[in-house]
Formats: C-alpha cells, structure tokens, sequence
C-alpha cells in the first residue's frame, strides 16, 4: 500500500499527516512542511490545493528538509499518486500552441532539450504513454511539471507560467 507523511518541522518532527492516496486539501492537517517521508509509491506534491502551484515528483525514500525535494518554500496544500506503470513511454512535444510548429517525439529522458530540439519553447504536448516531468531548467532542476498521458494544448494547461522547458524525463517507480 502507498503511504506518504509530511511533517511540519525538519527532521520528521512536529506534528504530521499520513496519507494514502490522492488528497486536494491538506491545510487542516498542518500549516507547513518541512520534511517528508515516503515509505511506498511514487507521489507528486503540490504547494496550492487542489493540485497546484509547484510541484515535487517524490520517489520512495526521506526528505529531512524542503531544499532536499528541490522545494521552494516549506509550503504543500495537495497531494496526488502516481498510478504504478510499466508500460512504454511515448510522448510529442510542439514548439507552438494547439500542436503547431517544429515538433519531436520522445521515449526517453532528455537532460537538455535545446541541445535536443534546438529551442526550448515547448508550447504544446500530446502524452500519449506514461507519466512525464517537465523542468524548467537543463539537467533537471527548476520548476516541475508532471503531466498524465492526454493533450495539453497550451503551457498554462500544464501550470507553466512560460513555454520554457529546458529538461524532461519518465516518471518511473523505483521501489
């Protein structure tokens, strides 16, 4: 069974929430967060409620503080599972809104999408396989998006202030 405990104070201290499955409210639970343990599952962690704001993919393991899941405040509101997958990945990226321009498909993690697909606009994106981590920035650091298979037409759709991508990877189970 999946499990996941967020703790106010660093150091899995203070009080904390256990919780099991998809949560879109957990401001009565505590007021913030600043440590995390996943004892089973892959999660996304939201700073807004009802699955938005930034987002944190977090794989089975302990977050003794915010900056060890790249968090940018110790602020989360919502929670969502990851639904287990072993399937293939296939996924189109389109440098324009509503699927328009240079576009490339992708089954695999790619650490600098620029250096890929010489630009890092990536205004639209059709999932059509598994589970995906947008990041601002090369190399897997910035801001993440997570996107569930399906189309998204335009880069607010994903919760994207900007078209900016500079990295993408597969969201995989590792426990």
């Amino acid at each position: 069974m999946s499990k996941i405990i967020f703790f106010e104070d660093r150091n899995f201290q203070g009080r904390h929430f256990e919780c099991s499955g998809d949560c879109p409210e957990m401001q009565n639970h505590f007021s913030r967060c600043n440590s995390i343990r996943v004892e089973n599952g892959c999660w996304v962690a939201y700073e807004k409620p009802n699955y938005a704001g930034y987002q944190y993919v977090l794989h089975k393991g302990d977050y003794p503080d915010y900056q060890r899941w790249a968090g940018f405040n110790d602020c989360i509101r919502s929670c969502r599972l990851v639904p287990p997958y072993n399937g293939s990945y296939r996924m189109k990226i389109f440098e324009r809104s509503d699927f328009g321009g240079q576009n490339l498909e992708l089954m695999e993690d790619c650490p600098d999408l620029n250096e890929r697909f010489h630009t890092r606009d990536i205004s639209s994106v059709n999932v059509m396989e598994g589970y995906w981590m947008l990041h601002e920035h090369p190399n897997y650091r910035g801001r993440q998006y997570f996107l569930r298979p399906g189309e998204y037409r335009r880069h607010s759709e994903w919760g994207g202030a900007s078209p900016t991508v500079g990295s993408l990877r597969r969201v995989t189970q590792l426990d």
